[in-house]
């Protein structure tokens, strides 16, 4: 009994060093050491339909710049997000705000992602502890469950990967209690230089069957030299032009 512990501890530790290391593949192959992207997003609701276009820069873990470009009304609506704080400034009111707390769960521009997931980029490797349930083939199910005082949102995750491309598939988000959430599934998936990112992102909540938001990647450029004038404050006005 006392060697089949032992096995079982062992085996933990190996799996759980694992799925560590694929986790982390995961997250830098999707951002690289920077990544600008052009996204076109259609949200869709039992009332509504709209499409958003826009562009983002992003730095690293924890700085990143979105710029939106469509439609007209909208266009030259920013966002920055440093570690774990988030700025917007919209030119019709000519002011920026600070996101507060209390508005991290809120929809971000009417979609069904929130300001929390704009902010927290770097969040699964650093506050979540990663678990391999199920290997089939070149697929891993990684089971993601908040560290203890993490500031998270999700009380887990449940990540289906690709490890030829280090790419999800799905992600299946869960609440404190256990409850499902909302999920991401991943699509079309392409090669970028070194890199494999999905081109198509799809997010439903479970409790919102007509909701949809299709998150399509229309340009995708890696690694190249990002000014660190995008992830100050200043250019929440200054590339809003």
């Amino acid at each position: 009994m006392r060697y089949l512990l032992l096995i079982s501890l062992l085996l933990s530790s190996v799996f759980a060093s694992e799925a560590d290391e694929i986790i982390k593949k995961l997250d830098k192959n999707f951002r690289g050491d920077s990544i600008y992207m052009k996204i076109s997003m259609n949200i869709k609701s039992l009332r509504h339909e709209r499409t958003i276009k826009m562009e983002t820069w992003a730095k690293g873990k924890n700085k990143s710049f979105v710029k939106i470009t469509y439609p007209p009304r909208d266009r030259g609506i920013t966002f920055l997000s440093l570690e774990n704080e988030m700025w917007n400034y919209v030119p019709k009111i000519e002011r920026i705000i600070k996101i507060p707390p209390s508005m991290m769960l809120q929809n971000w521009m009417g979609s069904d992602i929130s300001n929390d997931d704009m902010v927290k980029q770097s969040s699964i490797i650093d506050d979540y502890n990663a678990k391999i349930l199920e290997k089939d083939g070149h697929i891993v199910t990684i089971e993601l469950s908040a560290k203890e005082d993490a500031p998270v949102v999700w009380g887990k995750i449940i990540s289906k990967i690709d490890t030829r491309y280090y790419v999800s598939l799905k992600d299946v988000f869960y609440d404190e209690y256990g409850e499902e959430i909302r999920f991401f599934k991943y699509e079309n998936v392409k090669k970028f230089g070194k890199y494999y990112l999905p081109t198509i992102w799809k997010i439903q909540p479970v409790d919102k069957k007509n909701n949809l938001t299709t998150m399509i990647v229309e340009d995708v450029k890696y690694d190249q030299e990002i000014s660190d004038q995008y992830f100050k404050k200043s250019a929440l006005k200054r590339f809003s032009r």
